[in-house]
């Protein structure tokens, strides 16, 4: 991971974003009240958020669903308006979409397409960087080191339609990063992707953010992605930064231990399940250990040597778990 330096990229200041809705009762008898007198009601999507990110940094940006994530990031890439508060990018305001501000900055949605359907992906490789100006022998060469950092050179001249999910993503993550934008923004890139994929997506933006020095803002609900790339968090729920600081510290302190889910040959008694650490649960053959994070590399040794182990599996709880806790408990100490 690149050095982040000091100097600040984004800078949130009280940002806040509210929504005026209908509020509508069902049925036939609802729609006639609201046709002759209507209601509405106020959500508060995003409330007061306040934080800085420097150059260089890779932060991940975590909450539950609706916690209010996606709506600041749009509001950072300027697709939305803030409500109250500020927000610079590179020092441009994101709402009022300076052409300069649009080429420093890009936002990369999951399962969000920007390649056309039918064309190869070159194509449209090629009308991206016309669209930034790119010059024709610069793109091409974008394009070719993108391309080999994501192993994808061999699929651009097929159409976008026959590629599979993960070459579509790594498809769609050149395409976002061909004008070589120095801000990032990305919103659950790896959603729906399996093991390989989203691990080399993950090797993709660790290689970009150490060779160009990328300012990258991560939302995940997998928490691998988090741990793979970010150092720091930025927690959100229910429109409010609950944490911002270290990520290491925040799962040391709400999630000690790691999950040991083995299946066995046969099942076995209680106690000599529970002689090799804590027992979340006993389902038959399957046992799934809550192991603390120093003793996990000595506790599976022993299930290995002492159990007749027919497969074992090394998670981390879910991030809606984690979440959860820091819900649960008082709040981490944020950072200073």
């Amino acid at each position: 991971m690149s050095a982040a330096s000091d100097e600040v990229v984004v800078h949130v200041a009280d940002l806040a974003k509210h929504y005026r809705v209908a509020d509508k009762q069902p049925g036939v008898v609802g729609t006639l009240r609201h046709f002759v007198r209507r209601k509405h009601r106020i959500i508060e999507a995003v409330r007061g958020v306040s934080f800085d990110i420097a150059r260089g940094e890779m932060v991940g940006f975590l909450g539950p669903n609706g916690a209010g994530k996606t709506t600041t990031l749009k509001m950072l890439t300027g697709l939305v308006h803030p409500t109250t508060g500020e927000a610079t990018v590179s020092g441009f305001v994101p709402f009022r979409r300076h052409a300069d501000f649009l080429r420093q900055i890009t936002l990369v949605m999951g399962q969000k397409q920007q390649l056309v359907w039918d064309l190869p992906a070159l194509d449209s490789l090629r009308i991206n960087a016309a669209v930034y100006d790119v010059p024709k022998a610069e793109a091409e060469q974008r394009i070719g080191a993108l391309a080999e950092m994501l192993s994808i050179t061999d699929i651009l001249t097929q159409p976008v339609r026959k590629l599979s999910l993960g070459q579509r993503m790594k498809a769609e993550l050149l395409a976002a990063l061909l004008h070589r934008p120095s801000v990032v923004f990305l919103d659950e890139p790896t959603l729906g992707l399996d093991v390989n994929a989203q691990t080399a997506v993950r090797a993709f933006l660790r290689d970009y953010n150490e060779r160009y020095g990328a300012t990258i803002l991560l939302t995940s609900h997998y928490m691998a992605d988090i741990t793979a790339l970010c150092e720091r968090v930025l927690l959100v729920h229910d429109g409010r930064l609950v944490y911002d600081g270290d990520l290491a510290a925040m799962v040391a302190r709400v999630a000690p231990h790691r999950e040991v889910e083995v299946e066995l040959e046969q099942p076995l008694p209680a106690e000599q399940l529970a002689a090799l650490g804590e027992i979340e649960r006993v389902d038959g053959c399957v046992v799934r250990w809550l192991v603390p994070h120093g003793a996990l590399t000595r506790t599976v040794a022993q299930i290995m040597q002492t159990l007749p182990v027919r497969d074992l599996r090394v998670t981390d709880p879910p991030i809606e778990e984690i979440i959860g806790r820091v819900f649960a408990g008082p709040a981490p100490e944020a950072r200073a």
